[in-house]
C-alpha cells in the first residue's frame, strides 16, 4: 500500500473522489449495541506486521490500512466520506499551518490520550522522527531528498507542538498529503527501549541507539505469535486494541475504551478471518457466516441468490501492474531495452481480460496515476491507451530489433550489440525471451489472467514460466531481492497511501524504498521532483505521460478491490473508502 498544501488547493482535486454509496440505505430499525462484527480477509493476505514503521516486505494494505490503523493512527488521517481527504476530525493533531514562505510547518496536537490514560504529546512525535532517521534503510516510503531528509530542523518547544524547517518550500498539496501523511506518533514512554528486559529511555535521541530500538521492535513485530502477550503491543490510540492474533490470520479486537477520538466503536468486538482461496470464503457466504466478504469473480452469477447480503463493489485509489526486475542478473539486460517493455505490453490484452475474466468489474490501466475514481489528475494521454492489445506490433517491435520471433515457442536474439536493429546493450547473442513470473495464490480471477496472460505472451514468443504463492510470500520476493521470479505480480497492485497525492515517488523514482523492480531513469526523477514542489496539476500530467511512455512496470486491468458481500442487518459501512482503510468503530447491528 501507499498507496501526500493549502488546505483548500489540496480539497479542490482530491475532493473530486467522492464515491457513490452502494446500497447501504438508511435504516430505520432499531441500532442494537454490541455484538461481534466478523470480516473476511483477501485469501492468504493475513496481516503479519504490527510495528508501523514498515518495511517493502510488510507494507501491504493487509498490514496497515486494515490492521495497524485501527489500533496506532497516523498524525493525519485521510479518508472522509468516500473521499480521499484530509480529515481533520479524525486527525491527532489541528490543521499544519505553513510560515516562512513555506519552509516551515507547525503540528499542533490535539491532547488525545494513549489507552493506558498518558497523553499523545510532541514527545511521540520525535520517537517516530528519530526512529525514522534512523532508519530510513528499512521505512518502505523512504525516498531519498524527500521525507524525512527534507526536514532539516526540528523543534518540540511544548507538550504538543512540533515544528518542522524544510530544506525548500514545497507544493502544499503533496507535503501535506505524501510528506506529513508518514508520520505515527508512537508511545515513547513505553516503546524505547533496546531490548525486552531493558528500561525505557531516550535512547532515540541518539542515532545508533535509535537503531538498537528499531531492530528491537522490528523482530518483536515479527514474532506474530507473541502478539497476545507482548506488552508493547497492549497499548494503542486508535478506537481499538488486540484482544488475540493467530499465525494463521485470526485477528480479534476489542474497543479501546480510552479513544479520545469523535467516534466509538458500539460493537463488541471486530473479528478478522482469514482465508487460503476465495472458494473457501465463498463457502462461508453460503452459510451466511460472516459478515462482511465478498463473492469471487467466477461465482458472480449466484450473488443474486444471496439474499442475506447487499452487494457493494468496492473501488481503490490505486493502479495494478506487473513489477519486472530490472537488477535481475539473468533478464535485467532485457527489462533495459525500451522496445521489450512496449513489446510486452502490446501483449496485454486489458479489455479481454476485463470482460472475460474479470466479468467487467474492472477496468483498464495505462500509467501510474489512477483512472478511477474519477478525478482531475488524470491526463488525457494516459487514458488513451498508448500500448494497445496487437501481437502484430510486439512481434515487429521484436524482429526490428534484432530477435528471431518463434511464435508459440521461444525467440531469441539473433543481432546482438547496440544500435539500430540490435538487441541492445548487455543482451547476448541467443539470448532467450523467457521469463519467470510469481503471482499471489488463492484468486481464482488472477490465476486465470495470469494463464491468458502467458497464452498471449507466447504469441511472440516470449515464454512466461508461472508459480504461484501466498500473497505474503510474493510481497518478500518482489522487494526483498531473491531470484525466485524475475517479474512479481502480488495480485493488487499499489493503493496511495500515505502518498495519497499519486505522484509515483514511493514506487517509481530511482531508490525509493517501494520500488522494488530497481527501476532508474534521470527524466522520471526529474519530473517527479516537480510534482513536490507545485500543485498544478500539469506537472502530474509531465510525470505520468512519461511513465506511460516509458513502462517502469507492465501495466494490467485494475480489478474492483473488493466484491463485497455485507449483511443487511450490518450499517454503518457505507461510503466505503478508496484507501481501503476499515471504520468498524461505525459499524452497528440491527435485528434484520
Amino acid at each position: 500500500m501507499r498507496i501526500s498544501g493549502l488546505r483548500v488547493l489540496a480539497a479542490v482535486g482530491l475532493m473530486a473522489l467522492a464515491l457513490a454509496a452502494c446500497g447501504n440505505n438508511p435504516t430505520t430499525q432499531q441500532k442494537l449495541s454490541g455484538g461481534t462484527a466478523t470480516w473476511a480477509e483477501a485469501p492468504n493476505a493475513k496481516p503479519n506486521y504490527i510495528f508501523p514503521l514498515a518495511s517493502g516486505g510488510f507494507f501491504s494494505v493487509a498490514n496497515l490500512s486494515q490492521f495497524q490503523f485501527l489500533m496506532y493512527r497516523p498524525l493525519y488521517w485521510f479518508g472522509e466520506n468516500g473521499t480521499v481527504k484530509l480529515n481533520s476530525n479524525l486527525s491527532l493533531a489541528k490543521d499544519p499551518v505553513y510560515t516562512d514562505g513555506g519552509k516551515t510547518v507547525t503540528i499542533t496536537l490535539k491532547g488525545w490520550k494513549w489507552s493506558d490514560g498518558q497523553p499523545i504529546t510532541s514527545r511521540d512525535v520525535e520517537f517516530w522522527m528519530n526512529l525514522l532517521k534512523a532508519n530510513v534503510g528499512h521505512w518502505a516510503a523512504y525516498v531519498a531528498k524527500e521525507f524525512p531528509d527534507n526536514v532539516i530542523g526540528m523543534k518540540f518547544p511544548d507538550s504538543m507542538t512540533s515544528v518542522f524547517t524544510l530544506d525548500k518550500a514545497y507544493g502544499s498539496l503533496f507535503f501535506n498529503y505524501n510528506e506529513l501523511s508518514q508520520i505515527s506518533p508512537l508511545p515513547q514512554h513505553v516503546w524505547d527501549k533496546t531490548s525486552a528486559s531493558g528500561a525505557v529511555g531516550d535512547f532515540d535521541r541518539d542515532p545508533t541507539q535509535a537503531a538498537a530500538v528499531y531492530k528491537y521492535l522490528d523482530g518483536e513485530s515479527k514474532s506474530v505469535g507473541t502478539y497476545d502477550s507482548n506488552p508493547l503491543w497492549q497499548i494503542a490510540d486508535g478506537p481499538w486494541k488486540l484482544k488475540s492474533m493467530t499465525t494463521d490470520g485470526h485477528v480479534a479486537m476489542v474497543p479501546n475504551t480510552g479513544y479520545s477520538g469523535p467516534v466509538k466503536p458500539t460493537i463488541a468486538e471486530f473479528d478478522e478471518q482469514p482465508y487460503t482461496t476465495d472458494t473457501a470464503e465463498f463457502n462461508v457466504i453460503h452459510t451466511a457466516g460472516i459478515d462482511y466478504g465478498y463473492i469471487p469473480t467466477q461465482d458472480l452469477d449466484q450473488r443474486g441468490s444471496l439474499t442475506k447480503y447487499t452487494f457493494a463493489p468496492w473501488i481503490g485509489w490505486q493502479i495494478t501492474y506487473m513489477q519486472i526486475n530490472f537488477g535481475n542478473a539473468v533478464n535485467g539486460s532485457l527489462y533495459k531495452q525500451l522496445y521489450m517493455r512496449q513489446a510486452m505490453q502490446h501483449l496485454v490484452d486489458q479489455d479481454g481480460y476485463i470482460k472475460n475474466i474479470f466479468k467487467g468489474f474492472a477496468y483498464p490501466d495505462y500509467g501510474p496515476v489512477p483512472i478511477k475514481p474519477a478525478s482531475n489528475f488524470a491526463s488525457p494521454f494516459e487514458k488513451s491507451n498508448p500500448y494497445p492489445f496487437d501481437v502484430n506490433a510486439a512481434t515487429k517491435l521484436l524482429k526490428d530489433n534484432g530477435w528471431t520471433v518463434n511464435a508459440g515457442g521461444v525467440s531469441t536474439c539473433s543481432n546482438p550489440g547496440s544500435g539500430a536493429g540490435k538487441c541492445g546493450d548487455g543482451v547476448n547473442s541467443g539470448a532467450k525471451a523467457s521469463f519467470k513470473l510469481e503471482y499471489a495464490s488463492g484468486t481464482l480471477a488472477v490465476k486465470q489472467e495470469m494463464e491468458a496472460l502467458k497464452s498471449d505472451f507466447s504469441k511472440a514468443g516470449l515464454e512466461i514460466n508461472l508459480t504461484e504463492a501466498p500473497f505474503d510470500t510474493v510481497i518478500t520476493d518482489a522487494f526483498g531481492g531473491s531470484n525466485v521470479a524475475d517479474m512479481d505480480n502480488w495480485g493488487g497492485g499499489w493503493i496511495f497511501a500515505p502518498d495519497y497525492y499519486p505522484t509515483g515517488d514511493e514506487i517509481f523514482s530511482t531508490g525509493a524504498g517501494s520500488n522494488g523492480g530497481a527501476y532508474s531513469n534521470s527524466t522520471n526523477d526529474t519530473n517527479t521532483d516537480a510534482t513536490t514542489t507545485s500543485n498544478d496539476v500539469k506537472a502530474l500530467y509531465t510525470y505520468q505521460d512519461f511513465l506511460a511512455k516509458d513502462l517502469p512496470v507492465i501495466w494490467i486491468p485494475v480489478a474492483d478491490s473488493v466484491l463485497a458481500l455485507v449483511k443487511k442487518t450490518l450499517h454503518g459501512w457505507d461510503p466505503q473508502d478508496p484507501i481501503l482503510q476499515l471504520y468498524p468503530e461505525n459499524w452497528y447491528f440491527t435485528a434484520s
